[in-house]
C-alpha cells in the first residue's frame, strides 16, 4: 500500500456567536412555546444542529486526538450499573465510541456526547453518517476501515468473526475516497448541515486515520496518544472484549445493538456538544434543557477527566455543573481510574458512582 500523508489536523476554529443563556437555546428547540413535557420521539436536523451549536463552548485542548478508547475493562462494569440504572432516560458521555456500548447497554431515549474538543465532535459527526448510511454491522465496520466487505459475514456472525474476516483485507484508497464523499454529503445534503471548512478537515483527519490504520487502529496511532491508561489496545481488541461473565457487550456484538444506535442515530438524538465539563455553559445548557423535558440522567460516562479537573484544580466547577442536572437515587457516575474496583488493575479500570450522594454539596 501507497501510504499518503494524513491531512493537516484542522486549526481551532474560535466560534463567533454564543448562546447567552441556556433558556434561549431552549426556546430554539421549542420554538418559544413551554417546554414539551417529554423527550421527543426524535429531533428535525435544524433542532439537532441548533442544539448541538448553542449548547457548544469554544475549543478546547487535550493531550491527545482519542480517536478511540483505551479501556480495554470498560464492559466490566455493566453488569452492576443495570442493575442499578434505569433504562430509557438520558445517557451522558465523554469521548469516543465507548459511549456507543454503554449507549446499547442503556437503551436510553436521547444522548449527549460532550467533549472539550471540537474534533470529538468531528469524530461523532463521522460515525452519525457510517450509522445511518450502513444497513448491518458488516457493511458499517467496511466503511469506517474503507475495506471491501468480505463473503460469508451476516446477521449471525459474531463480532470476532466479523474483525477477523476483515483483518486480511487490504484498505482500498478508491473506497476511502467514495464513502469520505458519502459521508460529507450525507451530513451536508441530506441533513443540511451548515458545516465549516474546520469541521469538514476535521472530519476528513479522522476519517483518514481509520483508513490508514483499519481495525488495528489504537489511542496512539495519530500521533497524539499521550495521557492515562497506559493501554494501547486495538479497535478490533476493544469491540471482542467482554464482561466478566464472558458476555460480548460491545456496540458492534450483535445486530440488535448496531440497529438500535443505527435507529437513535438517525432520529438524530445521539448529540455532540463541545465543552468544558468545568466550562460555563456546556453541562448546564443540556440540564436546562432536559429539565424542560421533565428527563432524567440514567448515567454520566466521564472517562478519566476528572483525573484533570483535580490536577487543575477545577474539579469544584464540575462538580457544580453536574449537581444542575436532572437525576435521581438511581443515576449512576461510570469513571475510569487506576485501582478501580472493575478491571485487572492494569491502566484504566471502571467504576460507578452515586451521583446524587457524590453531587450533595454541591447542588444549588
Amino acid at each position: 500500500m501507497t501510504r499518503r500523508r494524513l491531512p493537516a489536523k484542522p486549526t481551532t476554529l474560535l466560534l463567533g456567536s454564543l448562546l447567552t443563556t441556556c433558556l434561549f437555546a431552549l426556546s430554539v428547540v421549542t420554538g418559544g412555546r413551554a417546554a414539551a413535557q417529554s423527550i421527543p420521539d426524535q429531533l428535525t436536523n435544524e433542532e439537532f444542529w441548533k442544539i448541538s451549536s448553542d449548547f457548544s463552548e469554544p475549543d478546547g485542548k487535550f493531550r491527545s486526538d482519542n480517536l478511540l478508547s483505551n479501556e480495554i475493562w470498560f464492559q466490566w462494569v455493566i453488569p452492576d450499573l443495570l442493575k442499578t440504572a434505569k433504562l430509557g432516560r438520558v445517557y451522558l458521555g465523554v469521548g469516543p465510541e465507548q459511549n456507543f456500548t454503554y449507549i446499547t447497554a442503556l437503551r436510553p431515549k436521547m444522548a449527549f456526547i460532550i467533549d472539550i474538543r471540537r474534533g470529538n465532535l468531528d469524530l461523532h459527526l463521522m460515525y452519525k453518517a457510517l450509522f445511518e448510511l450502513s444497513k448491518d454491522r458488516a457493511e458499517f465496520v467496511s466503511r469506517l476501515f474503507s475495506r471491501k466487505r468480505p463473503d460469508g459475514l451476516g446477521p449471525r456472525s459474531t463480532v470476532r468473526e466479523i474483525f477477523a474476516a476483515y483483518s486480511g483485507v487490504r484498505p482500498n484508497e478508491e473506497l476511502y475516497a467514495e464513502n469520505l464523499k458519502a459521508i460529507l454529503e450525507h451530513l451536508t445534503v441530506t441533513r443540511g448541515f451548515p458545516l465549516s471548512e474546520i469541521d469538514v478537515a476535521g472530519i476528513e483527519y479522522v476519517y483518514r486515520n481509520f483508513y490508514e490504520f483499519g481495525p488495528e487502529i489504537n489511542y496512539s496511532s495519530s500521533g497524539g496518544g499521550f495521557g492515562g491508561g497506559g493501554n494501547r489496545v486495538s479497535y478490533h481488541e476493544l469491540m471482542i472484549e467482554t464482561d466478566t461473565a464472558g458476555e460480548s457487550r460491545g456496540y458492534l456484538a450483535t445486530e440488535e445493538s448496531f440497529a438500535f444506535l443505527k435507529e437513535l442515530e438517525t432520529k438524530n438524538l445521539v448529540v455532540p456538544v463541545v465543552g468544558d465539563f468545568a466550562g460555563s455553559k456546556a453541562i448546564r445548557a443540556v440540564a436546562q434543557y432536559l429539565k424542560g423535558l421533565n428527563a432524567t440522567v440514567s448515567a454520566f460516562y466521564l472517562s478519566n477527566v476528572e483525573q484533570y479537573l483535580q490536577q487543575s484544580g477545577v474539579w469544584s466547577r464540575f462538580c457544580a455543573n453536574a449537581a444542575a442536572l436532572p437525576l435521581d437515587a438511581s443515576s449512576r457516575f461510570i469513571r475510569s481510574a487506576r485501582n478501580a474496583r472493575y478491571g485487572q488493575g492494569v491502566g484504566l479500570n471502571s467504576d460507578l458512582g452515586i451521583m446524587v450522594e457524590e453531587l450533595q454539596a454541591c447542588a444549588p
